[in-house]
């Protein structure tokens, strides 16, 4: 439980933890949000990390002069760590498999893998690049790409567009948007439409299905 409330409070105030985060180990920021970045993208065990949030997060912290982070590194490195994470995750899926998602299990569910063979079914291939924006399903789509043996090609081209528009897109956001005084004020609130956004198309995805059964049973 305490977990749980430490994690929530980092996400709805990382504006301010990585303001402390930059003070105190400096150029050690970089290194420190390309683990966070890999850490969602590349271990199945870490689908709660906070990826859009980071990124709007530093996009909006780099803008500030004081920091003193340049946003073409940063973003060079994190787009590194979203492609370097998708391609360890397709290997673990590989070599894994399905093995791993067992009934009760408290990180491995079943319906994370549903949900994310959901987003293949409905959109092929270019699931590596939608589920970049997904929560979730972020973490999982290499790992299913892995698991179904997706042609390596393949999976390696869609996951260099996704990962260079996903960090692209929210870093850029929070660099031009996030010193904005409603922004800054309402940091917190901003954060959780952004999740909420996010959360939107695997929400329709599971209403939507169970809409297309009910007309079934009819």
């Amino acid at each position: 439980m305490e977990l749980i409330t430490t994690l929530i409070d980092f996400i709805l105030h990382i504006d301010k933890h990585l303001v402390n985060i930059t003070q105190e180990y400096q150029a050690w920021t970089y290194l420190i949000l390309f683990l966070i970045i890999f850490a969602e993208t590349g271990l199945v065990v870490t689908p709660f990390l906070p990826g859009d949030s980071v990124l709007f997060a530093a996009g909006a912290l780099i803008a500030k002069p004081e920091t003193n982070l340049n946003i073409f590194v940063m973003m060079g490195l994190l787009i590194a760590a979203a492609i370097i994470g998708d391609f360890v995750n397709y290997e673990i899926g590989k070599h894994f498999g399905a093995r791993v998602f067992k009934p009760g299990s408290k990180i491995f569910k079943s319906a994370y893998l549903e949900k994310t063979q959901g987003f293949y079914q409905k959109y092929g291939l270019k699931t590596i690049i939608y589920a970049r924006f997904v929560p979730i399903v972020r973490t999982f789509a290499p790992f299913v790409a892995g698991i179904v043996k997706m042609p390596y090609r393949q999976f390696g081209a869609y996951n260099i567009i996704g990962g260079v528009l996903w960090v692209a897109l929210f870093l850029s956001v929070g660099y031009f948007f996030g010193q904005i005084p409603f922004v800054k004020n309402n940091f917190s609130l901003v954060v959780l439409a952004i999740i909420c956004i996010s959360l939107l198309p695997p929400i329709i995805e599971v209403l939507k299905g169970r809409f297309s059964k009910r007309q079934k049973l009819q």
